[in-house]
């Protein structure tokens, strides 16, 4: 009788559907089954954890597919103990649907295709992942797209006629790969990103990003093809873990992530295109009755580094007050990043209001050559205003330099492979052994990640001129390695003149997965110094080595920076 009542209801409203305006609508189905929301225009049915027959143009579009759920840290998915209106006004529905631990709102209005969603916190567990999701199915959807991938996505047969590597990971036998890590992408650096086919498109278009975990290097799982199922996946993982040290994070009661937009059509990217620039132009959204949400000002000033350059287009990032975690691995609160212009200058608006912790590095450029970072804690934001922190004097490392490698930017760009597409295996490409000659080598020389056992050497002369007096404090120098990720289990010795000055390995540095899952520009940066004795430079060719004594495959050190100076 259950399964007769929930077939009418559905064949009701899937008839009604075809009249040219149906109101937002939330229909229990029974005590047990579950309840329908949609309108006019689409229908999803949602039972206490999936929601299935996603009626949208006459089709379903998930068909034998999962469907729609939300849950954290792997599988573990919310219960859904009842659902509700939660506000009715003459323009849309907010329909919410409650678990134990976070309330799922869905915004309803009546010529949308799709819906906005946001999740509040009401009991969540420390975690590393928060997500929602559709499942759909993997013949209407046979394409992925991100701002930097739109393609195909791989076939279901493709995976199962392949050899599994790792987690997620294929290998053809033309010796290729498969992998959802390969759809990664930097998130704040998103405009929208689904899943489509000739006839259908679902999107996630998700402005403001303030609820995001992490800094401008975040990066986390878009879409992909379910390998169990074929499922066409379009994720919306609004706090992550897959290419950082440690997210985990607890939360304070009544924290909103979103709201967000879910949005159905054609297929077309362009018309999605279209409108993710409406959505991105609406933000902060004057809809969500949140006085918390609604709260907002701004943050403004200019950074001056210590010898007098302005600190040109350099990273800037609003976070937790006085924390001791990195800037990715922040993530209890709300986040906003920017950069500064070229005279330094930053303005960072729509900040909610609250107290914050400033933080700054070089993103390359005319500054690329600063190792320091600038921290400014108990940034107080109110309603309304602008907290004008005025001239801001940034102090450098304030020595002479022998040579640098790279910029300092956090990133690989500018080595070999550094900056790629998202591709598994790239630092397999990457030689074992590796000799670069400072005043002939370039950067492009050097390769992006050090994986292969062997050693990569930089030979650089000094004159009698260059080299301080042995006599003089002057004549110490300080090496600094800035990483651009880590991988565990590779162990790397670092020596000047067949000095050791470390020995770099699991035990010492944290691990990030950046490196084997895909990663080519980041994983979560690291910055190493280490003194050097007076008289261990000398007058001709110097070398310094870097010589790999142990590896995991697809593991290693993705490269930043190397940075040697007279400490003065």
């Amino acid at each position: 009788m259950r399964l007769i009542i929930s077939i009418l209801s559905f064949l009701f409203l899937s008839a009604t559907a075809l009249a040219v305006e149906i109101k937002p609508f939330l229909k229990p189905l029974n005590s047990t089954s579950g309840w329908i929301i949609g309108n006019g225009l689409w229908n999803i049915t949602i039972g206490d954890v999936y929601g299935k027959k996603l009626f949208y143009d006459g089709r379903d579009l998930i068909g034998d597919a999962v469907g729609h759920y939300s849950g954290y840290d792997g599988e573990s998915n919310f219960v859904w103990t009842s659902a509700s209106i939660y506000e009715e006004t003459p323009e849309y529905l907010d329909v919410v649907f409650s678990a134990t631990e976070i309330d799922l709102h869905w915004i309803i209005y009546p010529d949308l295709a799709g819906a906005y969603q946001y999740i509040e916190n009401k009991a969540l567990p420390t975690l590393a992942v928060l997500r929602t999701l559709f499942r759909l199915d993997n013949t209407t959807f046979t394409h992925g797209r991100t701002n930097i991938k739109d393609e195909a996505l791989p076939l279901f047969s493709d995976i199962l006629a392949s050899t599994k590597v790792q987690d997620e990971t294929w290998q053809r036998a033309d010796g290729t790969y498969i992998t959802k890590y390969d759809w990664s992408d930097f998130i704040r650096n998103l405009d929208f990103h689904g899943v489509y086919g000739s006839e259908f498109g679902s999107w996630y278009i998700r402005p403001g990003r303030d609820y995001f975990n992490g800094n401008h290097l975040k990066q986390e799982l878009t879409v992909h093809r379910e390998s169990a199922t074929g499922d066409a996946v379009e994720l919306n993982v609004v706090h992550g873990s897959h290419f950082q040290v440690n997210s985990s994070a607890t939360f304070p009661a009544g924290k909103i992530w979103g709201p967000w937009l879910w949005y159905l059509n054609s297929g077309s990217r362009d018309d999605a295109a279209s409108r993710a620039v409406q959505e991105f132009a609406s933000w902060p959204y004057s809809w969500l009755n949140d006085s918390d949400y609604q709260s907002r000002g701004s943050v403004s000033g200019r950074l001056i580094l210590s010898d007098g350059r302005p600190a040109a287009n350099a990273s800037v990032f609003l976070g937790d007050n006085s924390s001791n975690k990195s800037t990715l691995d922040q993530g209890e609160h709300y986040y906003y990043a920017g950069t500064t212009d070229s005279q330094g200058s930053f303005d960072i608006e729509d900040v909610r209001t609250g107290t914050y912790g400033f933080y700054a590095w070089s993103d390359g450029g005319s500054i690329a050559n600063v190792s320091t970072t600038f921290t400014r804690n108990d940034i107080a934001v109110q309603q309304g205003d602008e907290t004008a922190l005025g001239l801001l004097t940034w102090e450098t490392q304030a020595r002479k330099a022998i040579f640098q490698i790279g910029e300092l930017d956090h990133k690989s760009l500018g080595f070999r492979n550094g900056g790629a597409p998202y591709q598994h295996a790239l630092v397999a490409q990457s030689p074992a052994n590796l000799t670069y000659t400072i005043g002939e080598s370039n950067a492009s020389d050097w390769y992006f990640g050090q994986s292969a056992l062997g050693a990569w050497t930089v030979l650089f002369d000094l004159t009698a001129a260059d080299v301080p007096s042995n006599t003089s404090a002057s004549a110490s120098a300080v090496l600094s390695l800035s990483l651009a990720g880590y991988s565990q289990t590779v162990s790397l010795d670092v020596s000047i003149n067949s000095q050791v000055l470390t020995s770099l390995t699991s035990t010492t540095l944290p691990s990030d997965p950046g490196l084997y899952r895909s990663g080519t520009t980041a994983g979560e940066w690291r910055f190493l110094e280490f003194d050097i004795d007076a008289g261990v430079l000398t007058a001709g060719t110097n070398s310094l080595v870097f010589e790999v004594t142990r590896t995991t495959l697809w593991r290693g050190f993705m490269w930043d920076s190397i940075l040697l100076e007279w400490k003065e």
